[in-house]
């Protein structure tokens, strides 16, 4: 690539950051690393009656937290700014201005109620209206007003807005890197308003002026910009600035049924859509972070949805993403997402977790629960590596280990069945053949009491389910022999002894 790559993320302050928000900035990133380029964050808060106060904290922590902090932005190696266009406003009205006098845009006056009438006449004659090349000479425009009709209207306070001239009967021949050719034609277009009269550039006259004054190389969004792509190619060549390449990515599409992604899916199927928890009055949004994930499962799995580097290939640290990362293998059509493959992921990054760092983690559940008092880390960093291959949250953990810190006092109906006559004289035979073991570390409590079994002839099933009951309380939990390991000899007898009497 001969000019440095230069990639932006641009969303609106408008609420909490949305998860395919999250995967256009992924993406970015690993395009911009991948080719020794620059990611940058541009906050584009130009509709200031959609602002929300938080939101931009918030995108800059979501990003933070998922480690694919910008390079430039916001108070941040501002080589090209302000990186907020609100304080880049008195850019914009003198591009509008060059627009007008090179003719590629003019001023419309029409009010409100005109435009209104003229959708609703047009209702009734069963077309739709459009604000192009069919009537803007008909409208109440600059194209029909004199010039000095048009000042003088301008200078009397009279509304306006500043529209762009789309050119007629051609072809756009465009091209995006991920769906190959494209054309268009300028007159199903309309011609879109640049600039409001309250001052404001519109979204695309802004969009378009800061890529090109940020040396944007390439344009990497969602596949909802790509109808707008010929307007936004059009601007450039209005300007006379050579234009970015595009590349338009696949929608994330709802785990069933059709269509985009949406928070009510989330609250539906109870997954999270936000990367953090987001509150308002109305309540509290679930986030990946506070759900537990780690930001590594979430980066992978969003990498993932629409993009793999041809490969079987599931797990990538950010690194191997950056490394394999090619624009020529996202897919164009839209990706499904699926919250269980999502669990998977986060269960694969915890068990690749250090046992004494998940036991940190485990620590203040405990503490919640009541166990404040002695939490012994070298047995709990025991008890995490026993468990951990269950668990696809550390907040899972409890409900896996909770028999290593209270004694069951209720018994599994499934599992009672394995409680036969026999089984109570078997369970006191075992309390005195576990007594005497000096050494009770899970090898030699196996070795024994295996040598008890073979020297008696006595089954498997016959001592361990029933066993197992009594420790555990149900058929469920890790190797039998580390459990006893953990809880020690006196707890061990007195969980049997328990159940001996309860069963």
């Amino acid at each position: 690539m001969s000019k440095q790559v230069r990639v932006r993320f641009a969303p609106s302050p408008t609420g909490p950051l949305h998860i395919g928000g999250v995967r256009t900035a992924l993406f970015n990133y690993l395009f911009a690393k991948k080719n020794g380029g620059v990611f940058y964050l541009r906050i584009e808060d130009t509709d200031q009656n959609r602002f929300v106060p938080g939101a931009e904290d918030y995108i800059m922590e979501a990003l933070e937290w998922l480690g694919i902090a910008p390079d430039e932005t916001v108070g941040k190696n501002e080589k090209f700014g302000p990186y907020r266009q609100s304080e880049r406003k008195p850019l914009y009205k003198q591009y509008a201005d060059q627009l007008i006098k090179t003719g590629w845009a003019y001023y419309a006056f029409d009010t409100p109620e005109a435009l209104d009438a003229h959708r609703k006449k047009h209702e009734e004659q069963g077309k739709t209206f459009i604000y192009n090349h069919h009537n803007r000479e008909k409208l109440d425009t600059s194209l029909v007003l004199s010039e000095e009709e048009t000042a003088a209207r301008i200078a009397s306070g009279q509304e306006y807005v500043i529209r762009f001239k789309t050119p007629v009967d051609e072809t756009l021949h465009l091209k995006d890197l991920i769906r190959g050719a494209v054309k268009f034609e300028t007159n199903l277009l309309d011609d879109k308003v640049l600039f409001k009269g309250d001052g404001m550039p519109t979204y695309h006259l802004a969009n378009i002026v800061d890529d090109h004054l940020m040396e944007t190389s390439h344009v990497i969004r969602g596949e909802e910009w790509l109808p707008s792509m010929p307007l936004h190619v059009l601007l450039y060549r209005a300007f006379g600035w050579e234009a970015p390449e595009f590349a338009h990515l696949p929608l994330i599409l709802k785990p069933i049924g059709n269509g985009k992604l949406s928070k009510r899916d989330g609250d539906k199927m109870g997954f999270p859509v936000f990367p953090l928890e987001w509150k308002t009055q109305e309540g509290i949004s679930s986030g990946y972070r506070e759900k537990g994930y780690f930001p590594e499962a979430v980066v992978n799995f969003l990498a993932l949805l629409g993009w793999n580097d041809g490969t079987e290939k599931e797990l990538y640290t950010l690194e191997e993403l950056v490394e394999s990362f090619d624009l020529q293998r996202v897919h164009k059509a839209g990706a499904k997402f699926d919250p269980e493959k999502n669990k998977w992921f986060n269960h694969q990054y915890l068990i690749q977790q250090k046992d004494a760092d998940l036991a940190k983690a485990y620590a203040p559940i405990l503490i919640e629960k009541g166990f404040s008092t002695a939490i012994e880390m070298t047995k709990l960093t025991k008890i995490v590596s026993l468990i951990k291959e269950r668990a696809h949250f550390v907040s899972e953990f409890w409900e896996w280990s909770d028999f290593f810190f209270v004694a069951p006092t209720t018994y599994d109906e499934k599992g009672s069945k394995n409680w036969k006559e026999e089984t109570p004289a078997l369970m006191q035979e075992l309390i005195t053949v576990i007594k005497p073991i000096e050494d009770f570390t899970a090898t030699n409590i196996e070795t024994v009491v295996k040598e008890w079994m073979t020297n008696n002839e006595i089954g498997m099933g016959k001592v361990m389910q029933p066993f197992r009951l009594c420790l555990v309380g149900a058929l469920k939990g890790p190797h039998l022999f580390d459990i006893m390991e953990v809880i020690g000899k006196e707890e061990t007898i007195k969980r049997i002894n328990n159940a001996i009497a309860t069963l």
